[in-house]
């Protein structure tokens, strides 16, 4: 209950004064503008980018059922190091299901992909005109996240080994095209999970706790390719409940263990220096 009031005391309820004709009219230009500009999505000319429908995955929301959205995430890059590497394929998948819960395109790097046999996405397979750039994708990502947000509701990405990779690769991608990640995207590391776990197991719990690792624990079967997008995505999202039940986590839980990006660019700031 006390993480259910932290987080609501966090909430931000839009504040409504009394505005000029003037400022209201730049106000409903903006709107206008915005509106008209993502009813415009880029998304359909390139075919790389695909929505999908699945069913929902039972977690314990309690109270905050209808104030938290839960996605799943994986990226794919051209390596483990940000700095020179760029992401290559994104995967997002909405928990609560649903027509188009599912979000994944193959990403233009706009260098070679000296990594290709790790996760089967080679040069040639992004570096042409029917998958997105980064610059060009980002809008387009933003505004499927905001379609499936809902007013004044918190956005929660799961993805495993968030905070020391695909957190700073995306903070890395969005400075590098002009964006900054949302102030309310909230990331939670499902590594970190996974320590809990062996705590509680011992070595019944893989020492080395990757995705596969979790899958034999939990004897769940992979659908896909490793080392892709959408099948490391499924693969989270069919080991998470089982994490959280084992853990006796609910999502208010959940967001107590998460953080920020903010938080992942200090971090990254300082081992800079």
């Amino acid at each position: 209950m006390r993480a259910c009031a932290m987080f609501c005391s966090n909430l931000q309820v839009p504040k409504f004064g009394v505005q000029s004709p003037s400022l209201r009219l730049a106000s409903l230009r903006r709107t206008l503008t915005t509106t008209t500009a993502l009813s415009k999505s880029p998304s359909k000319s390139f075919r790389s980018i695909q929505y999908s429908d699945a069913q929902a995955t039972i977690l314990n929301f309690g109270i905050l059922k209808d104030l938290v959205k839960i996605f799943v995430l994986d990226l794919e890059t051209t390596g483990l190091c940000r700095r020179i590497g760029h992401v290559t394929e994104i995967a997002v998948r909405d928990l609560q299901g649903g027509k188009n819960s599912c979000f994944q395109t193959l990403v233009n790097p706009q260098q070679n992909v000296p990594n290709s046999s790790i996760h089967g996405i080679p040069t040639n397979m992004v570096t042409h005109s029917d998958v997105p750039r980064m610059v060009e994708l980002i809008p387009i990502l933003l505004e499927y996240i905001r379609s499936r947000q809902g007013p004044g509701v918190q956005v929660l990405f799961a993805a495993h080994n968030a905070r020391r990779f695909d957190v700073p690769f995306l903070i890395k991608e969005f400075s590098s095209c002009s964006f900054e990640i949302p102030p309310d995207w909230l990331f939670l590391d499902t590594l970190a999970l996974s320590h809990e776990l062996r705590k509680l197991y011992g070595p019944k719990v893989p020492p080395k706790i990757s995705l596969e690792g979790l899958s034999e624990f939990y004897k769940i079967t992979r659908e896909g390719p490793k080392h892709r997008a959408m099948a490391d995505v499924n693969l989270l999202t069919s080991i998470l409940p089982n994490m959280t039940s084992d853990l006796n986590l609910g999502v208010a839980d959940l967001l107590q263990r998460s953080f920020k990006a903010s938080v992942c660019s200090i971090t990254m700031k300082k081992k800079k220096k």
